[in-house]
């Protein structure tokens, strides 16, 4: 059995075919991260729309295909390869991609039913993780970083790589803090600009530090 991570949802709307390619590689980047095993993407899925859905499956002959469903014969790395999803939801098509670890066969139909259920609840359903994903994909690029990367004497050697966030911190103003140490108030005064991304296509206006 495998021991992948929980799904998780890292885009809010509906990723252009510019941001899915973006998508596609959002951990090129990231310190630390072996890029051959596959692991930091296994278990991300966003959705795309139906156009960049067919375009994707024309660009090369499927792993395997069947009904609302098919995956890349080109694999992102280890067994981790892109697979998507046509799922009608509320009686609308929609399209979604998202990274399966195929070492376990169950992957692509838990992945579709993890949409789902994602989907069709409240955000209240959303766990930490996706919520913090949520709001570090919301947020202005102004208002968020990599902590080592400007200063590195400014963070803690085990910080370095770690993505920062801007809060205020009442008498200490507006300060830097690591997004995963987050709060739950601080999360939860986030997520009503969170909220109506979930019924539009694309963003709107992104999040300031407040």
């Amino acid at each position: 059995m495998s021991n992948h991570p929980p799904f998780r949802k890292v885009f809010e709307g509906v990723a252009t075919r510019e941001q899915m390619f973006a998508l596609f590689n959002r951990h090129s980047d990231t310190p630390g991260v072996d890029p051959l095993s596959g692991k930091p993407y296994a278990s991300e899925w966003f959705e795309i729309g139906g156009a960049e859905y067919h375009f994707m499956l024309g660009l090369l002959p499927p792993l395997f295909q069947r009904t609302g469903m098919f995956g890349m014969s080109e694999y992102k790395a280890g067994y981790v390869t892109s697979v998507f999803f046509a799922i009608r939801i509320r009686g609308r098509e929609r399209w979604f991609h998202g990274f399966c670890d195929l070492s376990d066969k169950r992957s692509p139909d838990a992945m579709r039913a993890a949409i789902i259920a994602h989907e069709t609840g409240a955000v209240d359903s959303m766990t930490r993780e996706e919520k913090l994903e949520a709001i570090w994909n919301a947020t202005h690029p102004d208002f968020k970083g990599i902590a080592g990367e400007a200063n590195p004497d400014a963070w803690p050697v085990e910080h370095h790589g770690k993505r920062t966030i801007l809060v205020n911190a009442s008498e200490q103003g507006t300060v830097l803090k690591l997004l995963e140490d987050l709060s739950d108030e601080e999360i939860d005064s986030r997520m009503p600009a969170i909220r109506p991304r979930r019924t539009r296509r694309g963003g709107g206006k992104d999040a300031d530090p407040s």
